[in-house]
C-alpha cells in the first residue's frame, strides 16, 4: 500500500469524553450547534464527547484530551485513512479515541501525549495546518500544544 500523507487541523481548547447510563435524556450542556461535539447512544451508553468545559462536575467522564481534525471530505470508497493516521501513533504508544462523520475523521489524543503525538506524526509526513477564514494554511510547529503562528 502506498503511504498516505494527511493534512489535519488541531481543534482549540480540551475535550472531555463522558459516559452516561443508555437512557438518560440529551443534557443540554451537550446540545452546541457551532463546535464539535459527538453525541451516540447504544443499548450499554450515552457517549458524548464535547468542549470539557461544557460538562458538569458530577458526570462521569474522562477528561483532558485534544481533538485532531482530519482534513477531508474523503469518499467512503478511500481506505486506509485512518490507519495511516493511527499507526504511527500506535507504534508509539499513544492511545487514541476515533471518531467518524460523514465528510472526515476526529482524532482524540491526551493532552499530556500531545507533545509526542505531534512530533510522530510530523515524523510520518502527516501535517498540522490551521484554519484562516478563506483556506487552509500550512502551519509552522514551534509550540508542542498549539502549533500556530502569527499570520
Amino acid at each position: 500500500m502506498e503511504k498516505r500523507t494527511l493534512r489535519y487541523s488541531l481543534l482549540p481548547g480540551r475535550y472531555a469524553i463522558c459516559r452516561l447510563p443508555p437512557d438518560s435524556p440529551l443534557p443540554e450542556w451537550a446540545i452546541r450547534q457551532d463546535e464539535f461535539c459527538s453525541i451516540t447512544r447504544t443499548s450499554d451508553e450515552l457517549s458524548i464527547v464535547c468542549r470539557e468545559n461544557w460538562v458538569a462536575a458530577d458526570v462521569n467522564a474522562e477528561r483532558g484530551w485534544v481533538c485532531l481534525k482530519l482534513q477531508g471530505p474523503f469518499a467512503f470508497s478511500e481506505t486506509g485513512i485512518l490507519s495511516a493516521f493511527l499507526n504511527p501513533l500506535a507504534q508509539h504508544e499513544i492511545g487514541i479515541f476515533a471518531i467518524s462523520t460523514f465528510d472526515t475523521d476526529y482524532v482524540l489524543i491526551k493532552e499530556k501525549d500531545w507533545k509526542k503525538a505531534s512530533e510522530v506524526l510530523s515524523a510520518a509526513g502527516h501535517e498540522v495546518v490551521v484554519r484562516s477564514q478563506e483556506s487552509v494554511i500550512p502551519c509552522i510547529h514551534r509550540n508542542p500544544l498549539f502549533s500556530t503562528r502569527s499570520l
